[in-house]
């Protein structure tokens, strides 16, 4: 089985929770212990071996093209949205750069960190199989989540396929990490669309499946979920 080398990054959204921060600077750009959150995922992607990098632009586009210019990694293509396409559809946009093959997609917003035993990529990976997955997605366990505030996105029953708690009360919050097949966009219009509906489609097709994020990942929403990591990454261990 092959091992997804391309990602899709979703950078374009407004981060209007994160104001007045995002008055100024796109919410991928802000910085935890010295580092945009950008750069940090694109390391992540570069240390698991994936080759080429789509980022997807709305929110003040620019800074984002001038932070990655001669940036090292994988190939990095912009997929600019003048008018914003949502979590689908900006996916849908840039399907030609994945040339039919599955792909990792997360947020530019995300930050993570890896339990050595079980680095989150390389934990999607090993478990996706397109045969029986449309969608894979990293859950966190909300009772593991310190730092920020976690919500019961989904459930995970023993047969390992993840179901949605439409209450928000399940044991386990979305990563925004996954894999996915571009086969789940078919029959997507053109123009904005959500994610939501392609993941509730994948569940109900029994092809949405999920693995427990065995390290640390925090939803960083607020400006003070953004203190709050922070001040936890400027200790020893949070730098590293």
């Amino acid at each position: 089985m092959t091992t997804p080398d391309k990602a899709f990054i979703l950078a374009a959204g407004l981060g209007t929770r994160m104001r007045p921060l995002t008055d100024r600077i796109p919410k991928p750009l802000a910085e935890v212990a010295g580092q945009t959150l950008l750069s940090r995922t694109l390391h992540q992607l570069q240390q698991f071996g994936v080759k080429k990098a789509v980022i997807n632009t709305h929110h003040l586009a620019q800074q984002i093209t001038d932070h990655l210019k001669n940036r090292p990694g994988p190939e990095i293509v912009l997929s600019h949205e003048p008018v914003l396409l949502d979590t689908a559809g900006g996916i849908k946009k840039a399907l030609q750069h994945f040339g039919g093959d599955p792909f990792f997609v997360l947020s530019g917003d995300g930050l993570w960190t890896d339990a050595p035993e079980a680095p989150a990529l390389q934990a999607l990976a090993a478990k996706w199989d397109p045969a029986t997955m449309d969608i894979l997605i990293l859950l966190q366990p909300v009772s593991a989540m310190k730092l920020t505030a976690g919500v019961g996105d989904y459930d995970i029953p023993p047969d390992g396929r993840a179901v949605r708690s439409k209450t928000r009360t399940g044991t386990h919050m979305f990563t925004s990490m996954r894999i996915n097949h571009p086969r789940i966009f078919d029959g997507v219009s053109e123009g904005p669309s959500s994610y939501l509906a392609l993941l509730d489609k994948a569940e109900r097709a029994g092809r949405l499946f999920a693995v427990e994020h065995k390290g640390d990942w925090h939803h960083i929403s607020t400006p003070e979920d953004l203190r709050a990591v922070n001040d936890a990454f400027a200790g020893e261990n949070g730098a590293a």
